[in-house]
């Protein structure tokens, strides 16, 4: 079977002139749309808003947000060749066929390390959603005589993935125990190193 390209036109229109799809099902609490002024000012749009030609005029199906965000700026748009059932079905399952995707702990870390953010809630965000929050929290909590610190840190990205917040302790005490060189104590909830 050979996929169809449903992409009439790109173009770009004053966001203002964009029509709410009626149907739209998605909600934006107030982070995730501090979340988007933070990216659109940092990087700007990135993406184009998905819409389709209607009597009276371009509906949108994908992109509510970020027209309702930069109303008075001219927007980059995809003007999609699809039915209004076609529509539904796209608009049903653009955010959930994403949130279908997995993840992968440690690459999603090593990207947001090497990020440098300016912006509050864009940090706020990204920090929500890192999985290794607590490999900044142990380097304030160990010490380390030489710089096979770093390699027992990446190693303990790599196996011992752990929620944010969660205690560190025995996980990864065990886990340095099995390193070679690495004897470690506990001292007042604190991991130390111990030579």
């Amino acid at each position: 079977m050979r996929t169809r390209d449903r992409i009439r036109e790109f173009k770009r229109v004053a966001a203002s002139e964009l029509i709410p799809n009626p149907k739209n099902w998605r909600t934006h609490p107030p982070e995730q749309q501090a979340a988007l002024r933070g990216i659109l000012e940092e990087v700007g749009y990135a993406d184009a808003l998905i819409v389709r030609e209607t009597p009276k005029g371009l509906e949108i199906i994908n992109g509510h947000l970020r027209a309702e965000t930069t109303p008075d700026e001219v927007v980059p748009v995809l003007v999609l060749d699809v039915t209004e059932a076609e529509a539904d079905k796209l608009l049903a399952t653009f955010d959930p066929l994403s949130a279908m995707a997995g993840t992968d702990d440690y690459m999603l870390s090593e990207l947001i390390d090497g990020m440098d953010i300016e912006s509050e809630q864009l940090r706020d965000l990204l920090r929500d959603i890192s999985p290794t929050d607590w490999v900044t929290d142990i380097a304030d909590d160990y010490t380390f005589k030489d710089t096979e610190g770093d390699a027992v840190l990446e190693v303990l990205r790599i196996r011992y993935p752990m929620e944010k917040g969660e205690e560190v302790n025995n996980k990864v005490t065990e886990a340095l125990k099995g390193l070679e060189g690495v004897e470690l104590l506990h001292l007042d909830g604190r991991v130390k190193e111990r030579m």
